[in-house]
């Protein structure tokens, strides 16, 4: 139960500050201080594509992932009422409409491929057990990935962030943001699985 618990308060304060303040430096801050708190009780994960990225690297079961995932969606959609009890409007993200909508999948991959490599290589690593900085790796991972493909994708890079937010756009806000969600489950869950892929070649005495 403690995993669950802190998956659910690291997923819940990472999808607050993407809605309360869109920045992206609080936004990698935040997920840095998160993943430092439960780092060492549930592994921090705080993303569905990094739960399948560690479920394939083989640090975690199939069962445990799904309740993990659960948690996580659960987690992105108690902090966007949050914010909808707070301002009284929904946020979501949404992709560049202007160019072609293959580009946002392409960075939703992209980057969450990025993220979920950091995370097996300083999080899960035997080479890099007991290290002091892989939470700020992978919190400076985010920040670097919202400030450079944000402005194209949207920067989720998390199924969760994806899900949470456009559910509750679709009951409680305009509604429009339905048609975008696919990107941001499709993008980062193939972003991670190639991490996962990678890592096994890049580091055979691991697997």
């Amino acid at each position: 139960m403690k995993n669950y618990i802190v998956e659910f308060i690291g997923t819940f304060f990472l999808v607050t500050a993407i809605g309360f303040t869109g920045n992206p430096l609080a936004i990698g801050a935040m997920l840095m201080v998160m993943v430092y708190m439960g780092g060492n009780i549930s592994g921090a994960h705080y993303n569905p594509a990094v739960t399948l990225a560690i479920l394939m690297r083989g640090k975690i079961s199939g069962g445990e992932a799904v309740k993990y995932m659960g948690v996580q969606i659960t987690a992105a959609i108690c902090a966007s009422v949050l914010f909808f009890l707070f301002y009284g409007r929904t946020f979501a993200p949404a992709p560049n409409t202007a160019i072609n909508v293959m580009k946002p999948l392409a960075v939703e991959m992209l980057f969450t491929f990025a993220l979920a490599s950091v995370v097996l290589n300083v999080a899960t690593s035997k080479k890099a057990a007991g290290n002091s900085y892989y939470g700020l790796a992978i919190g400076f991972t985010v920040l670097a990935s919202a400030l450079a493909g944000g402005p194209i994708s949207g920067g989720a890079f998390n199924p969760a962030v994806g899900i949470g937010p456009i559910l509750v756009d679709t009951i409680l806000g305009a509604g429009k943001s339905m048609s975008h969600i696919w990107l941001y489950i499709v993008g980062p869950f193939a972003g991670a699985a190639v991490a996962a892929v990678v890592y096994k070649i890049t580091n055979p005495d691991e697997v």
